[in-house]
């Protein structure tokens, strides 16, 4: 059975956004770029919530088209416009976008059909509000986390209105960057 991952850059103090969806001090390079992008280049299919969805169809449709296109823009830009893209949505409903399909309701058993198809594991980038909601439904089998070097204090939190247990297993891969990112990927231990 596919697994759901959840992907996002987070704060030492659990943050994944400033107070107002502020990205700004998440650091990324070309290093930490070419990392994810050998991950996800054989990933089929993408989650996400309303926001972060129509953020990511604001920009990378067409990103790799640019006259001043970097090489992950191109390489991003040709993944996202194949992937398979999943939309946690209460508010958006149907969409003539090619490769795309919201879920607005049944999310239990939508979610649960999809892990069922054939395929790579299911990247759910960012979208605290999604993860939120896919934790509490027990739907969340892992976390690929990139902890950045700083502390906010306010903001956006990964655990925000979080109130279930969820014991971890961290698996092996846990590497640091050069830009002081450190990467944690752990599986949800559900044998306990």
């Amino acid at each position: 059975m596919r697994k759901v991952i959840s992907f996002m850059h987070i704060t030492l103090d659990g943050y994944v956004s400033g107070p107002n969806g502020e990205l700004n001090w998440a650091k990324v390079d070309q290093e930490l770029f070419g990392y994810v992008g050998n991950r996800i280049k054989n990933g089929d299919t993408a989650l996400y919530g309303r926001t972060t969805y129509q953020m990511m169809e604001g920009y990378w449709p067409t990103a790799g088209d640019k006259p001043n296109a970097t090489k992950h823009d191109i390489e991003h830009s040709k993944w996202y416009n194949n992937v398979h893209k999943i939309v946690l949505s209460k508010t958006l409903h149907g969409t003539d976008k090619p490769n795309t399909t919201i879920i607005s309701d049944n999310i239990v058993d939508q979610i649960n059909e999809i892990k069922k198809h054939k395929g790579e594991e299911i990247l759910l980038f960012g979208s605290p509000t999604a993860t939120h909601s896919l934790i509490q439904l027990n739907l969340i089998d892992g976390f690929w986390l990139f902890v950045n070097p700083i502390i906010l204090g306010r903001g956006v939190s990964l655990y925000n209105d979080i109130n279930v247990k969820i014991n971890l297993k961290l698996l092996p891969t846990t590497r640091q960057f050069s830009n002081g990112v450190t990467e944690l990927n752990y599986e949800v231990d559900r044998t306990i």
